[in-house]
């Protein structure tokens, strides 16, 4: 007699909007079962998406004892901190966030995911690229041929980090820019919507969002 084989469990560490996102992509993925979501503690209680809340940060322990994996699901936009601390809450209670790409993504075989990254609809990763753990890789982004993304990085929605770019640890790249090839953009920088990046960026850098484009 067969016996069916159980998807492994996974609670997911926010649920605000992108969090949404992440529960599509892991429902198109199939290969976890949800169990429920955590946040502050006014929503406990709560569902998002038809999963419950289970519980605030101050439960993680006990809720991290009962899953297989967990994963932060928190956006991320001025300040990579949020999904740092939760990461490293994930890591120091011996919880595996596995890389997650969507069904409806390309990940070149050639290039590397790190853990807790996911990888939303749409988004191609190119031969010879490497994401870092813990990274939002979002909904029609491009990470071209030989792009090196640092640990705790978002690419936002639309973006275009051409060949051979080197993204620091901790960055947010804003939708619809564009980063012009072989550029070092440093750690901890934030590069508003739209912008059009010609030269390196060192480390804080930040590109304030403005109506109209900004080259830096």
């Amino acid at each position: 007699m067969m016996v069916e084989q159980k998807c492994p469990t996974i609670v997911l560490l926010g649920a605000g909007g992108h969090a949404r996102v992440c529960i599509d992509v892991i429902e198109q993925h199939g290969g976890y079962e949800i169990l429920g979501l955590v946040d502050l503690p006014s929503e406990v209680g709560k569902t998002l998406l038809g999963y419950p809340i289970l519980g605030s940060d101050d439960d993680l322990p006990a809720i991290l004892a009962k899953v297989d994996f967990g994963v932060v699901t928190i956006g991320q936009i001025k300040n990579a901190e949020p999904r740092q601390r939760l990461y490293a809450q994930l890591c120091a209670y011996g919880t595996a966030a596995p890389a997650i790409v969507s069904p409806k993504a390309f990940v070149s075989p050639h290039a590397s995911i790190g853990m807790g990254t996911m990888v939303v609809h749409g988004a191609v990763v190119n031969a010879g690229a490497t994401v870092g753990e813990n990274c939002i890789v979002n909904t029609l982004s491009l990470v071209e041929h030989d792009v090196s993304v640092g640990n705790n990085c978002h690419v936002s929605t639309g973006c275009r980090i051409n060949s051979g770019v080197l993204v620091g640890d901790g960055t947010f790249v804003g939708s619809g820019s564009v980063v012009r090839q072989g550029l070092s953009i440093g750690k901890n920088c934030v590069i508003g919507m739209a912008t059009a990046v010609l030269k390196d960026c060192p480390d804080g850098t930040v590109s304030p969002h403005k109506a109209k484009k900004e080259n830096l």
